[in-house]
């Protein structure tokens, strides 16, 4: 009788694990063709079906059909590890395919790591995925007791697979959330660590509250037209927040236009930083600012000013630039106001107002 208690297992993941093939094959039919000119491994194939087999045996079924099915959607790189996430994770097949995608992908990195090259990594230290910009850290090293951590999950399945450029472990669960409201907010509902420049743990994924907050101040600013900014400040963020371990609370002043959006990166960073301080100012409170005060920004040496007066027919403007939309975000630690146009920075030799 033990053996048949788990018998309505099979037809549950029978019919995820076809599911997810559908989604994984029409996510990879739908994608832009700019992986047609890597060539394909003759290996890959004979490594995904032995790759597919092992993850059977072990369990991760789901994974296991994905990998046979859609195995362009891990192999991208010479080297590949793949973190196995465990069926009853991927069971909720109402996922959007383009999430599914990226947090598989999230969950694969370009290098080849066996656990014994976890294991020397420093505690705190990070390495990259297949989605841009997202990286996985070593939360927890126990040596002794052969036990690991990425992203405060337990890699309970080490070294599943190990051929000569892959790796496969499994996986407790996923590394990012898949219950947030923020999974239809696009691919920044990856709920990563912030790591800094040298790959060392800046920002923990696991409290994301603060993170969240960001997310959510992103997509609200790509919905009330303020694409441009929005672009921007999720490009440059992961440094700003690198620099500012403390920050937790900030002042956003928002433009509908950002002329410096597809800049190099360093310029680009600067003009978001002015428009950021470094606390919460509500309306009323820059009201009660004296004129010509001066309001510190992420930007050093870089402030902006307040002014007031008769000919401001809305009230307040912040380095001449009016604030049209007071208050468009509040929470506890943010909030961001609407600005009829981008700051200039004042060291630029070409800035002019």
């Amino acid at each position: 009788m033990a053996s048949c208690s788990h018998w309505w297992h099979a037809p549950v993941y029978f019919i995820a694990s076809a599911v997810l093939a559908f989604i994984a094959i029409s996510t990879a039919m739908n994608s832009p063709s700019n992986n047609a000119t890597i060539p394909t491994r003759p290996t890959s194939n004979y490594l995904s079906l032995n790759a597919s087999r092992t993850l059977r045996e072990s369990g991760f079924n789901i994974m296991a059909t994905l990998l046979l099915i859609s195995p362009e959607m891990f192999f991208l790189s010479p080297n590949t590890t793949i973190f196995a996430i465990k069926d009853s994770s991927l069971a909720n097949t109402s996922l959007p395919p383009w999430f599914l995608k990226n947090l598989l992908q999230y969950h694969t990195s370009p290098l080849k790591l066996s656990m014994e090259d976890v294991f020397k990594k420093p505690q705190g230290s990070c390495f990259p995925t297949l989605v841009d910009q997202k990286k996985l850290a070593v939360t927890k090293i126990d040596a002794k007791e052969r036990l690991a951590e990425i992203n405060h999950v337990l890699v309970s399945h080490p070294d599943m697979v190990l051929e000569r450029r892959i790796a496969i472990h499994g996986v407790l669960a996923p590394f990012s959330s898949l219950w947030s409201k923020d999974v239809y907010f696009g691919w920044e509902s990856i709920q990563a660590p912030i790591c800094d420049a040298n790959s060392i743990l800046v920002s923990d994924a696991n409290g994301p509250r603060i993170i969240l907050e960001w997310t959510r101040i992103i997509h609200l600013l790509s919905s009330h037209r303020f694409v441009s900014f929005a672009i921007g400040l999720n490009s440059v963020l992961d440094r700003i927040l690198a620099d500012h371990k403390n920050l937790s609370s900030v002042t956003i002043f928002a433009p509908p236009e950002l002329e410096f959006v597809a800049s190099s990166s360093p310029m680009l960073e600067k003009i978001v930083r002015l428009h950021i301080m470094p606390q919460r100012a509500t309306y009323i409170e820059l009201a009660a600012v004296p004129d010509k005060q001066r309001l510190r920004t992420l930007l050093p040496d870089e402030d902006l000013e307040i002014t007031k007066g008769a000919g401001v027919t809305q009230g307040l403007t912040i380095n001449g630039v009016e604030i049209a939309a007071p208050e468009i975000f509040s929470s506890k630690e943010f909030i961001v106001h609407g600005i009829t146009q981008a700051f200039k920075i004042a060291r630029f030799p070409n800035a002019s107002r």
